[in-house]
């Protein structure tokens, strides 16, 4: 009652059809228009833990009417993961829908270069999560899971200062070259894909296995457990994030894409000296630069250049002759206040693995880190096989104490052929005869009737 009766007010006024005085009027006014504003400025509400029902006749007409180069037909398999990622893991959904805006961009535009579905760009969330600086159990990494083997075929190098698998723009360019290469072999998007995941090997004999088929699912039985949910997960993604809202998959606070743009600055220098002298975060430097594993551009990567913040492009553009000057004479500062120490001969030690040993192990033996032995190795797990061959480096200090405290204990015995020594776990041959002085490789191997130099733990070798 009391609403209607100010808005035939305020109409009777507008018109000029009611009269009395001002001040009342003006009163009156104020009052109808401020309940107005307030009525504006209600924001609407979301639900956001709110799950809509679906059906798979639904989901189907939506996948009919979605355009793609992509081959995509509905069916029980694709359905399921639909519904894991619209209703039981609704969290990395919306993970991924937060990431989208920051490799998309990228993602498209490398798909457009190369003349490839745009689609595609929907693998790197089923292989990494758009996450630049994914790992996997088997060692494979970043935005695309490289392992190093292939990375290095595609010019993506590693080594202890940077790892081109996780550079989002060579990794994305080599990813795509190597889909290419793929598609060419089968002539069929989803078997390149497969072929992606599980290796031309195993689509190759899935085919065979067939008696010949050459479509996803027409090997699909054949194909490994992992490759069988690989394209189902793929093409439910491709549904899900075109159809989030549907879904009521609505991000709570968006992220954007850092703006960002490349400057060269020349080698050796430390990403926390560039914040310095540019006033720069830190961590937004080491966010656009997640190849650069030390946080610093090495000596050796002279034609590097590293990603900034877009607003500070104009800055460090302005003044790169001072900046480099700069970032130089920072370096040398650093190395002048380190300890001049005569520099110790590391001495390279090559160890094979034998049945029962782990890298603690082995690392404990030989006075070293864990870390150390995967550095110097370029291993990516702590997975070691039996026969593989190790480097292990160490000063000639450090060296001299592993030989010692490797005699202990000596593992000699007097029999009636003479001395024998019990071959330990570790142990070599030239190890033995660093271990029993006077003994040489070759007394070894001529005393024991040895062909080579592999022996293994528990042996029995004549001495002397």
């Amino acid at each position: 009652m009391r609403e209607g009766f100010f808005k035939n007010v305020l109409r009777s006024v507008l018109a000029g059809s009611l009269f009395f005085p001002a001040a009342i009027a003006q009163d009156q006014i104020n009052q109808l228009a401020s309940e107005t504003r307030v009525t504006e400025t209600v924001a609407p509400f979301y639900d956001y833990e709110h799950i809509p029902d679906f059906t798979y006749d639904e989901v189907e007409k939506r996948v009919a009417a979605m355009e793609t180069d992509m081959p995509f037909e509905l069916n029980e398999t694709i359905f399921a993961f639909i519904n894991y990622f619209t209703v039981r893991n609704r969290d990395y959904t919306r993970m991924v829908l937060a990431r989208q805006d920051m490799f998309f961009p990228l993602f498209d535009e490398a798909l457009e270069k190369h003349d490839m579905p745009a689609d595609i760009k929907y693998l790197a969330i089923i292989e990494s999560g758009l996450n630049p600086k994914a790992r996997s159990r088997v060692g494979a990494m970043g935005l695309w899971q490289f392992m190093p083997a292939t990375g290095k075929e595609y010019q993506l190098y590693v080594n202890s200062h940077v790892d081109d698998r996780l550079d989002p723009e060579k990794s994305t360019d080599a990813a795509l070259r190597y889909l290419k290469v793929l598609n060419r072999r089968y002539n069929n998007w989803e078997l390149a894909l497969a072929a992606y995941n599980c290796g031309p090997g195993n689509v190759n004999k899935a085919i065979r296995r067939s008696g010949g088929k050459r479509t996803f699912w027409g090997i699909y039985r054949y194909l490994p457990r992992e490759t069988r949910s690989y394209i189902p997960q793929f093409q439910a993604i491709m549904y899900v994030l075109r159809h989030a809202e549907a879904h009521n998959l609505i991000l709570e606070e968006p992220a954007y894409a850092m703006d960002f743009d490349k400057v060269s600055l020349g080698a050796g220098f430390t990403l926390e000296n560039l914040a310095k002298f540019t006033d720069l975060c830190l961590e937004d430097l080491e966010y656009l630069n997640p190849s650069l594993l030390r946080s610093e551009v090495p000596d050796f990567n002279k034609d590097r250049t590293i990603n900034v913040p877009l607003h500070k492009v104009a800055f460090i553009t302005e003044n790169q002759p001072w900046l480099v000057d700069s970032l130089q004479l920072e370096k040398e500062r650093y190395l002048a206040s380190l300890p001049e120490e005569p520099e110790k001969p590391l001495h390279n030690l090559t160890y094979r693995v034998r049945s029962g040993d782990v890298l603690g192990k082995i690392a404990q033996q030989y006075g070293v880190s864990v870390s150390q032995l995967k550095s110097w190795n370029n291993l990516y797990s702590n997975t070691i096989r039996i026969g593989q061959v190790l480097h292990i480096y160490q000063d000639n200090d450090s060296f001299d104490k592993t030989i010692a405290s490797s005699q202990q204990p000596p593992a000699v015995t007097e029999t009636s052929a003479g001395k024998m020594y019990t071959v330990q776990p570790g142990d070599s041959l030239w190890l033995i005869s660093r271990k029993l002085e006077g003994v040489s490789i070759d007394q070894l191997k001529k005393l024991n009737n040895l062909n080579s130099n592999q022996i293994k733990p528990g042996q029995k070798l004549i001495i002397g």
